[in-house]
């Protein structure tokens, strides 16, 4: 087992009870830093649900979810945001009106709150953080697009870029290829590689070949618990786990 030392996300007996029904049962997980963790499994095995205990949106019943040392299970979703943890979820959630420059500048933590938007100007820090974000995106030469006319594929990068203006140490992302070309996925795991050279990515995901590009560790969960982990090598050749998953 890794110590807290080694992990900038530390999960212990995480837990959660719906009526009696145990959706996340006894997980832990441990994320090192700069590393790409990818949670599989069949459907209502309890993954999404992960996610919403770590960012806070459900509320654990039992365990412990510590980020750099700090316990997170109390503390309200937009402090969790604040504390480095960034989220996406599996629909694209941008501003359609707007264009990918403004949606990356509305994206900043300056302009956050009543108090932000009031005192927001666009200074030369954050001009150039929203090009360096849209090169990193691919979206460098769409900035005067509106969002609503871009690909599904864009705009799933244009929200991990709205998640890369705010600097978070952890992004989570939620079948970030679900509906891609597979030109868009290959240029997704790209993308995916390249932020994790400098911050953590966790990322749910169904699609196989895509895993096997990006993950440097695999967790597969089933009816709420870890039932295999490793490299994709070492779980998809685990019996319980072609059995409950991949065999299907």
């Amino acid at each position: 087992m890794k110590t807290e030392k080694e992990d900038i996300l530390v999960i212990e007996d995480l837990g959660v009870s719906f009526d009696g029904f145990k959706a996340v049962d006894g997980f832990n997980f441990y994320l090192a830093k700069n590393h790409v963790a990818v949670i599989i499994g069949p459907n209502g095995a309890g993954k999404t649900t992960v996610l919403d205990l770590i960012c806070g949106k459900t509320r654990a019943t039992s365990g412990s979810v510590k980020f750099k040392g700090r316990e997170l299970r109390n503390l309200k979703e937009f402090r969790i945001v604040r504390a480095g943890l960034g989220r996406k979820f599996q629909t694209p959630s941008t501003y359609e009106n707007l264009t990918v420059f403004e949606n990356l500048e509305l994206s900043h933590p300056d302009g956050h709150g009543v108090f932000g938007c009031l005192i927001f100007r666009r200074t030369k820090e954050i001009l150039a953080r929203i090009h360096e974000v849209a090169k990193t995106i691919g979206l460098d030469e769409k900035l005067d697009c509106e969002a609503g006319i871009l690909s599904h594929g864009q705009k799933q990068w244009l929200e991990i870029g709205m998640l890369l203006m705010q600097e978070p140490e952890v992004i989570m992302l939620d079948e970030p290829v679900a509906g891609m070309s597979v030109r868009e996925r290959t240029l997704t795991a790209e993308l995916i590689r390249a932020i994790s050279k400098d911050r953590s990515v966790i990322v749910i995901e169904h699609d196989m070949e895509f895993v096997r590009e990006i993950a440097d560790r695999v967790t597969v969960m089933h009816m709420g618990k870890v039932i295999a982990e490793g490299s994709m090598d070492k779980v998809s050749s685990d019996p319980k786990v072609i059995e409950v998953y991949i065999g299907h």
